[in-house]
């Protein structure tokens, strides 16, 4: 089984890699392929993942290129995990928004935006060269804005699905505050690509006793103190959301602490540029513990998850995933991609059933799926008009004159990355 990384000079490969030696009954990989233009970085990460396999006994072989063409040619999965301008244009996203009161993040409002134009285009452009090497290939997408690349993939006919962290992050929190197995814990997890909540927390299953209540009254404050949201916000709403809902539900207070603080995109290049340094060291076989602080956290267990699902139909029964919502969720249209658990295997995802949302989710979902279906159309075609709707239509943002300034903000930043512009 082959299975090749794009954008595999990413300091995030070694988690990946560790959790592939690891799981190695899951999927029985035999050659791993990662691929990447920036080719100092790739021999160093692919000389540490050769380590890590070696240090655990796994026997497949890892290849590195930058030849892309050569790189998926024959693979059965490509995992996309890029980031279009690197760590330079993510500190881009975090910064200027602010300049108009708005948030500035990487995978919403007008940072959001902003990257979805850069990666698009490149997305498809890959997407369509693994196609003509390999028809049957699965894409799994890791490269953000998830909801946003995954429906034009879909949209493009490409076999995808799009894969995200925070479900597996949760349940794993969850399972440690139930002193529980993991498996044991299943979540009724509903939404967008960082716009989710946990509705249940069910022991034993999908049919399995709802845990949430009990779980909220005796950990909610452990809970809200990593979502840094107010305990009585979790208790009023009788779910838990995604921490990225807090650029939502505390949208000045995060903006306010943005302006005070470096961003986060400066705190990760710091932390890669150590990560290299100790990634070099040709004593290191295994994941380095500043890896953790990296983000990303179980990435590998959900990635091995779901390409052993897709392969081989094994793996977890349900699983999270964003794909296309095909009816699901009856007030988003079809084409919208959601984030929810999912039956997987060889064919691709079916969403399992959900229960009827309550209006107070449903209605942001609906305005972000609004804002989402403008932004792929700026990203496939371009134009100032096109920028201006998609801002305008976003929850955090809203107000004309704002979307008018940062899309001349968004322009003047990321032309070199805007054929149109």
């Amino acid at each position: 089984m082959k299975l090749t990384v794009v954008g595999g000079g990413s300091t995030y490969t070694p988690e990946l890699v560790d959790g592939f030696a690891r799981l190695r009954d899951t999927l029985p990989l035999t050659e791993l392929v990662l691929t990447d233009p920036a080719t100092d970085r790739l021999d160093l990460i692919g000389a540490l993942s050769r380590r890590i396999l070696a240090r655990q006994g796994h026997p497949g072989t890892v290849t590195t290129t930058a030849d892309l063409d050569a790189a998926v040619d024959g693979a059965d999965a490509v995992l996309l995990q890029l980031r279009v301008g690197g760590q330079a244009a993510r500190q881009q996203d975090e910064t200027w928004p602010l300049e108009c009161g708005c948030v500035g993040q990487e995978t919403t409002g007008a940072g959001g935006l902003a990257k979805a134009l850069r990666t698009v285009p490149v997305v498809l452009g890959i997407a369509d060269r693994v196609r003509r090497a390999n028809p049957d290939a699965w894409i799994i997408d890791f490269t953000n804005p998830v909801g946003i690349v995954t429906r034009a993939l879909l949209r493009a006919g490409h076999k995808a699905l799009g894969l995200c962290n925070v479900a597996i992050g949760l349940q794993r929190k969850f399972a440690a505050l139930l002193d529980t197995d993991p498996a044991g814990v299943h979540l009724d997890h509903v939404g967008l690509n960082h716009l989710t909540w946990e509705t249940a927390v069910r022991r034993g299953g999908p049919d399995g006793e709802d845990v949430l209540p009990a779980l909220l009254a005796a950990h909610g404050d452990t809970i809200a103190a990593d979502l840094r949201l107010p305990r009585p916000l979790l208790d009023r709403l009788g779910v838990v959301p995604s921490y990225y809902l807090r650029y939502f539900y505390a949208h000045d207070e995060v903006v306010r602490e943005q302006r005070t603080k470096p961003s986060r995109a400066a705190e990760v290049a710091d932390m890669e540029r150590r990560l290299l340094a100790l990634y070099a060291d040709p004593g290191l076989d295994e994941k380095p513990a500043l890896l953790s602080r990296r983000g990303g956290a179980f990435y590998s267990e959900a990635a091995v998850d779901l390409a052993a699902a897709l392969l081989r139909g094994a793996g977890s029964p349900h699983q999270v995933v964003n794909t296309a919502n095909n009816g699901t969720l009856p007030f988003l249209p079809d084409d919208a991609v959601i984030e929810v658990q999912a039956a997987v295997g060889p064919k691709g995802a079916s969403p399992v059933p959900v229960p009827p949302v309550d209006p107070l989710f449903a209605g942001l979902m609906a305005g972000v799926t609004a804002y989402e279906d403008l932004a792929l159309e700026a990203a496939l075609h371009g134009s100032r008009d096109r920028v201006f709707r998609a801002l305008l239509a976003h929850p955090l943002i809203g107000q004309y004159a704002y979307a008018d300034r940062l899309t001349d903000e968004l322009v003047a930043h990321n032309r070199e990355y805007l054929t149109w512009a």
